[in-house]
Order: structure tokens, then C-alpha cells, then sequence
């Protein structure tokens, strides 16, 4: 005799929606994960999204422009080389192209007003330490149509450089000859009441003026600063303007 099988056993099983997408899921391989995994490759060979820049990678981002702006600004001057040849340790430089003369000062010295002077520089705390430039009309061409330099040296100290009331003595008066013009250079020294300026000055002739440097330092502090007031002085060139 043959036994009943109850008709619910004969029944297929239960397939829904939802326990055919977990067989899908555990025969093959997820849609999902394909496309995750193509996601990397993409964007490694696409291009890089722009990376954000520390604190410190900024700065010197930073730093770079600016050097790069200052050597830019530096070779786009005229001949850079020449004037840096120029350039000495202690010293900053005065370049006055309208005028047509450069000299160096010691650093430090700050520039003031004078009335009746083209150029003053001057220590704060010294006083007669200082350099000025000036420059008149003249209708003479060359500074030896004017004398010797003993005598053109000791008139103008006497009429210009120092007060009547001042005794003057003129150490030494030369001649000097820089890219073919005339210089003359000499050293004097002004007592006044209460101190003595040991000084020296520099006059050439040039594009129709009469230029004169004169820097010095009170005696007590000469031989400290003889050596600066004389780079200040060997430092004046006259430039002809065109």
C-alpha cells in the first residue's frame, strides 16, 4: 500500500524577491564590488584632485615667490654686476642719477634736510660724523682750470666749509685721476671752541657743475673712523648725463 505525501511537501519552495537576490548574491560575483573596484583605477589614472597645502608647505611656497620676485627685481636692474662690484661690507650706496654723482655712507647714518645741500647723511648720536654733497653751476670745465690743489682746497675751506670764527688747517691736497676726469681730494681740520672736525673732501668738475663731498668725525674719533671717511670719499664718481 503506498504511502500519502502530504501536498505541501510537493510544493515548490518559497522564492521571493528577497531570498532570490541572497541566492544571486552567493553564486556570483556583486555588481557593487565591480564597479567599487573599477573606482580606484579611474581615478588613479584620471587627473589628481588639487592637494591641500600644510601650514609649512605654504610658508615656503610662500618664501620661493618672494625670492623669486627679489632676484627677478635685481637682474632687471641695469647691469646688475657693476653695481653690486660697488657694493661694500658697512656701506649702503647713494645713486642719484638726475644729479649724476654716487658715493657710498657707512650704515646707519640716516639722511637729514639741509638747506643749501643736494645730499646729507649723518650719524644720530655723532653728530659731526657725517657726509654731504653739493653742487653749483659753473662755467669752467675741468677742476684743475681753477689751480693747484693746495690752493683751490685751502680757499674753499676757508670760504665754504668752515665758519670764519673756526681755525682751519689744510693736512694734505692731491690730485686724483678716475676714468680720465680730475679729481681733487684732501684732509683739513675746523677747531671751533669746544671741538675740532677732522674732515675730508672731494671736488671734480662736471656737465657744467662744480661738485663737492665733504665727510669727517670729531678729532677724538678720527682714528676709529678715518678708514670709513676715506672709503666715503674714494667712493664719490661724477657720471656724465646725456
Amino acid at each position: 500500500m503506498a504511502t500519502a505525501v502530504p501536498a505541501a511537501s510537493l510544493r515548490a519552495p518559497s522564492s521571493s524577491p528577497a531570498a532570490a537576490a541572497r541566492r544571486l548574491g552567493a553564486g556570483a560575483p556583486s555588481l557593487r564590488k565591480r564597479h567599487c573596484a573599477v573606482a580606484p583605477v579611474a581615478a588613479a589614472c584620471g587627473p589628481a584632485p588639487p592637494r591641500q597645502l600644510d601650514n609649512e608647505e605654504a610658508a615656503c611656497s610662500g618664501r620661493r615667490r618672494v625670492l623669486v620676485a627679489g632676484a627677478a627685481a635685481f637682474l632687471s636692474r641695469p647691469n646688475p654686476a657693476a653695481f653690486a662690484a660697488e657694493a661694500k661690507k658697512g656701506f649702503l650706496p647713494v645713486v642719484d642719477k638726475k644729479a649724476g654723482y654716487s658715493f657710498l655712507y657707512p650704515f646707519g647714518w640716516e639722511e637729514v634736510a639741509v638747506q643749501g645741500q643736494d645730499k646729507v647723511y649723518k650719524d644720530v648720536i655723532e653728530p659731526l660724523e657725517s657726509v654731504s654733497v653739493n653742487s653749483i653751476p659753473t662755467s669752467k670745465e675741468d677742476i684743475r682750470d681753477l689751480g693747484p690743489p693746495d690752493k683751490v682746497a685751502e680757499a674753499l675751506i676757508k670760504k665754504v666749509l668752515a665758519p670764519p670764527t673756526q681755525k682751519t688747517k689744510l693736512i694734505e691736497a692731491k690730485e686724483n685721476d678716475v676714468d680720465g676726469r680730475a679729481y681733487y681730494t684732501f684732509e683739513f681740520t675746523a677747531q671751533a671752541p669746544n671741538y675740532t672736525r677732522h674732515a675730508l673732501g672731494a671736488i671734480v668738475i662736471a656737465n657744467g657743475k662744480f661738485y663737492t663731498l665733504t665727510t669727517g668725525a670729531n678729532e677724538r674719533r678720527w682714528e676709529k673712523m678715518k678708514d670709513r671717511l676715506h672709503t666715503v670719499v674714494d667712493s664719490f664718481k661724477i657720471e656724465n648725463r646725456i
